[in-house]
C-alpha cells in the first residue's frame, strides 16, 4: 500500500515521503496512529496543503524532546523489589515500573520510550538505559534496583 508520511517513522522516511508498507502496517499502525495517509492524489493535495503547518508540528515536538532530553540525562531512578540472598529479584522491574518511578520524579514518560534491549531487569544493581523521546532524541538514565529483605 502507497501512504504518506504525516511525521518521521523511524526506518521509514521524513515527512511527506510517499513509501510503500505492507497493508497491515499501514491499517493497523500508522493510519490509526494518525502517522500517515493512504497516498491518493486527494490526500496529497491535503497534504501539500497542510505542509508548512506539519512541519511546524514537528519543529515544537524536536524542540521539546530536546529540552526534556536535558532535563532527562543523568537523572537516576531508584526501584525497590524483593529479592533474594543472592541478589536477585523474586519478579522483575520492566518499563513500566521504570516508568512510574519517573512519573513520581516529575518526568511524564511514557512506557514505550523506554528501551531494555535485554529485557526486564531482574538483578539487584544499576543499569543504564536509553529513553527515546522523539525519534531523533535518545537520552540515558540510571536505574538503581534496590533488594528488599524478606
Amino acid at each position: 500500500m502507497q501512504i504518506i508520511l504525516l511525521e518521521k517513522v523511524v526506518n521509514l522516511g521524513g515527512l511527506g515521503d510517499v513509501v510503500k508498507v505492507k497493508d497491515g502496517y499501514a491499517r493497523n499502525f500508522l493510519i490509526p496512529q494518525g502517522k500517515a495517509k493512504r497516498a491518493t492524489e486527494a490526500n496529497k493535495a491535503e497534504f501539500e496543503a497542510r505542509r508548512a503547518e506539519l512541519e511546524r508540528l514537528q519543529a515544537e515536538k524536536l524542540t521539546a524532546a530536546q529540552e526534556l532530553a536535558g532535563k532527562l540525562e543523568g537523572v537516576t531512578v531508584q526501584v525497590a523489589r524483593k529479592a533474594g540472598m543472592d541478589g536477585r529479584l523474586f519478579g522483575s522491574v520492566s518499563n513500566a515500573d521504570i516508568a512510574e518511578a519517573l512519573v513520581a520524579q516529575g518526568f511524564d514518560i511514557e512506557r514505550s520510550a523506554i528501551r531494555m534491549p535485554e529485557g526486564p531487569l531482574k538483578q539487584v544493581g544499576d543499569s543504564q538505559l536509553e529513553v527515546a523521546l522523539h525519534s531523533d532524541v535518545v537520552t540515558t538514565i540510571n536505574v538503581s534496583v534496590l533488594g528488599e529483605q524478606q
